[in-house]
């Protein structure tokens, strides 16, 4: 039988292309998906025996997705600070993965992101790491979504011997969850610094084959562009581009240090641009130029990166982060707007990840991923406009409820799929394990 549910916000924002801030509608859910947008009143009329959630002070928005993040990585949280890209990887990440990562340490640790981004507002993960079975488990148990990488690096891990392994070993977790609603797979080399030419084209041949989006790494830092015209003799995305990686099926990570030839060819070629600020900041990597991204056209969403590198995996972080850096550093106020900063979270994210007819706005037939974000604490009055107030005011601590296809997953800042004191002592006890042998 179908449940039928009316969520009455004070205020909802839907996300919708043109849309406003609707005042006093209700968002009527029947079974995982959204049946109507209607005032209040005529919602009640018209589902008379409805389930109904009263959501008072709240502004109803769609649950946020995280366009890019490392999630098994929380269980290293603050374990290298203030240091740079390649140092931090070399010297600290790629040592303690080596040494620690397996199965069970990527689920417990991917439980515990899953857990940190309900908690955020966060209803979908898209997720690079290793081990893809243990982050869809993880994904599943929490009721989350997530787009779960078959991820590939040339050098031998923990995890897998060499790129023709990690591409099995990824393939037959794909296999094994083919189907799972709550599921996207992507392809995911790693970066052009630790992925060959022949990898690349493996990996474009698998997007291809399976219809998967493609997730990957590049321009992070002005190193790794100079080490690719000396290696390649070329930057590397012209040497993307020649191995056919450049397409509408393309996330790429970051990509701070970019030239105009380069921001023409990304737009001519419809590639989506995963925004990091926070991370690149605290890496001291750059600043992803935003308005002139903007101002060409490119769909460019929103990532925390691995709370090994943030530390923080909040999105209304990032969404802030975003809007105010694009006007610091360009000079101008109207580069980035509020509006734009949520769509870049929410709708514009969809698009990316190949989930824009179903999921990034409250829409009659699109999934019931939405999220209640609470204005009721004297921090967030008064309230003049809602949709600047979640951009410039409101944060994570804010968010009350989330529904994840219909599904209750948060529920007064208390998980419902989760047993939150028995994943902390689970993570406690791996971290204090690795704390005494290192």
């Amino acid at each position: 039988m179908t449940t039928t549910k009316i969520l009455k916000p004070r205020w909802l924002l839907t996300m919708a292309p043109g849309s406003e801030v609707l005042d006093r509608h209700a968002l009527v859910i029947e079974g995982e998906r959204i049946a109507a947008v209607l005032p209040w009143a005529q919602a009640e009329a018209r589902y008379p025996s409805a389930e109904r959630v009263e959501l008072g002070s709240h502004v109803l928005i769609p649950g946020l997705i995280n366009g890019h993040t490392h999630s098994a990585m929380s269980l290293l949280r603050g374990v290298a600070d203030d240091l740079a890209l390649m140092d931090w990887l070399n010297n600290h990440i790629w040592p303690l993965e080596k040494k620690w990562v397996d199965e069970d340490w990527t689920y417990q640790g991917s439980l515990l992101s899953a857990a940190e981004a309900l908690r955020g507002g966060v209803t979908y993960l898209n997720d690079m790491y290793f081990f893809p079975t243990a982050m869809a488990r993880a994904a599943v148990d929490a009721g989350i979504r997530a787009g779960v990488s078959i991820n590939v690096i040339d050098f031998p891990t923990g995890y897998a011997s060499g790129p023709d392994d990690y591409i099995a070993k990824g393939l037959a977790a794909y296999e094994q969850f083919k189907g799972e609603k709550l599921l996207d797979w992507t392809s995911a080399p790693h970066a052009p610094y630790t992925v060959s030419d022949e990898t690349f084209i493996k990996l474009r041949q698998l997007s291809e084959q399976h219809g998967l989006q493609m997730h990957c790494h590049i321009h992070e830092t002005l190193d790794e562009v100079e080490g690719s015209v000396k290696q390649h003799g070329m930057r590397p995305l012209e040497r993307l581009n020649k191995l056919g990686l450049l397409n509408e099926k393309m996330m790429a990570v970051h990509m701070v240090h970019l030239n105009e030839a380069e921001i023409e060819m990304l737009a001519k070629q419809k590639v989506h641009l995963v925004h990091n600020p926070n991370s690149n900041l605290k890496l001291a990597s750059g600043v992803q130029p935003l308005k002139a991204l903007e101002a060409a056209g490119i769909n460019t969403i929103l990532g925390t990166d691995g709370a090994a590198s943030n530390n923080r995996q909040d999105m209304f972080g990032e969404i802030r982060a975003a809007a105010l850096l694009a006007k610091g550093v360009s000079g101008d106020p109207l580069t980035v707007s509020a509006r734009t900063a949520l769509e870049m979270a929410t709708l514009r994210a969809a698009r990316a990840m190949g989930r824009g007819d179903e999921l990034g706005s409250l829409e009659v037939g699109k999934l019931a991923d939405c999220v209640a974000v609470s204005l009721d604490a004297l921090e967030c009055r008064p309230v003049y406009n809602p949709a600047a107030q979640l951009v410039y005011v409101a944060g994570r601590e804010h968010v009350s409820d989330v529904w994840v296809g219909g599904r209750q997953v948060l529920k007064g800042r208390a998980l419902t799929t989760i047993d939150q004191g028995a994943l902390i002592d689970r993570c406690e006890a791996i971290v204090d394990r690795m704390k005494t042998e290192r």
